[in-house]
């Protein structure tokens, strides 16, 4: 393929030119967002712990640290023992735990409910953005259940182990937000027994037909798709199919992915952590965090263009705060609230919305 002809989907996917998707480094707690999470049920009692991390690092061990309100001890178990203790704050790194999927540590203090970790990373061979959607705090002081859903970029590599990985995570449903001609070009690769739903995102907006001119061009492109996933036809009908089914899905985990897993799924993701009371900041974050873990193979496509053509190209593979902020504004715009935009838009009246959050909070 002649590099300076490459379609403005292709380098959004990063894939054009057939590099491998090699994976990045782990990133820092505050590069990807906190990492935390709980089990399912939902009790009287409070969550205490107002922060808590797990990282995983390339040694094998996990770094923890946690800050809980009003409490004199914590304890943290993983795999069925304690790992770590201390106080109303503390840190701890832990070692010499075998080998597994995704290895979960419980944090407990001495009064209300305790939260089960997981670092928010899923290491796959084939993927270098798939990771927990869940995992994050309302302003509320509830959690988002970590293990319940997830975001991705695209599943066309994926290795056999990579998909008796997730089948083994319970993901039982992908929702693959990528066009047409990206479907065909890398179709995905789904766990067995797993339902694969198109719902595409772009359909029938014209969005990415043409290659910027410009860093100045490329920006204004991406900030106009963002707002084509707001208010266009296809990404109302898109997003209100993801939404769907992750309420009607409450036995199993959900995946939705697009290409790269940073825009399409960006705003899937903030559109669902919104919903349920995460703050703006902390949706933030967690956009952001693609940068971090897309920037091996971002680098490797910018690496193999002329200078000039990759300063145009380097918006696209980017996500930055204009982008996702542009989404938010569509919906003032448009609809005059969040509320509006999931009741109008995608269909989530106060009733669905409450359901919602009790099937993914806690606390």
């Amino acid at each position: 393929m002649n590099k300076a002809t490459l379609s403005a989907t292709a380098v959004v996917s990063a894939l054009a030119l057939g590099l491998p998707l090699a994976p990045t480094a782990t990133a820092s707690a505050s590069e990807r967002g906190h990492s935390q999470a709980s089990g399912h049920h939902r009790s009287g009692s409070s969550i205490p712990f107002t922060e808590a991390t797990v990282t995983a690092g390339a040694d094998g061990a996990y770094s923890l640290s946690w800050k809980a309100e009003g409490v004199r001890r914590v304890e943290i178990r993983a795999n069925g023992r304690v790992v770590a203790r201390g106080g109303a704050t503390g840190r701890a790194v832990v070692t010499g735990l075998p080998a597994a999927d995704r290895q979960w540590f419980r944090f407990e203090a001495d009064h209300g409910q305790g939260l089960r970790l997981a670092d928010r990373l899923v290491k796959l061979s084939g993927t270098v953005n798939l990771r927990d959607a869940g995992g994050y705090r309302t302003t509320n002081g509830q959690w988002v259940t970590m293990g319940e859903v997830y975001r991705s970029d695209a599943l066309a590599n994926l290795t056999t182990e990579d998909l008796a990985k997730l089948r083994r995570l319970g993901i039982r449903t992908v929702f693959d937000l990528r066009m047409a001609d990206e479907r065909a070009k890398d179709p995905d690769q789904v766990p067995a027994g797993a339902d694969y739903v198109v719902a595409d995102v772009f359909a029938g907006s014209g969005s990415f037909q043409q290659m910027p001119k410009s860093p100045a061009e490329a920006e204004r492109m991406m900030i106009d798709a963002e707002k084509t996933m707001v208010s266009g036809e296809g990404g109302r009908k898109a997003y209100t199919q993801v939404l769907d089914g992750i309420r009607e899905d409450d036995a199993h985990a959900v995946l939705f992915h697009c290409t790269a897993g940073k825009d399409r799924t960006g705003w899937s993701s903030a559109a669902l952590l919104t919903a349920l009371g995460v703050p703006r900041e902390t949706v933030m974050a967690d956009y952001l965090a693609s940068n971090t873990y897309r920037k091996a193979a971002n680098d490797a496509v910018l690496g193999h263009l002329p200078p000039a053509q990759a300063a145009v190209y380097k918006p696209l593979l980017d996500v930055r705060p204009e982008y996702l902020n542009s989404g938010y504004d569509e919906v003032e715009a448009v609809y005059g609230s969040f509320d509006r935009y999931l009741k109008d838009a995608l269909g989530i009246d106060h009733r669905e919305l409450k359901r919602l959050r009790k099937d993914l909070l806690v606390g």
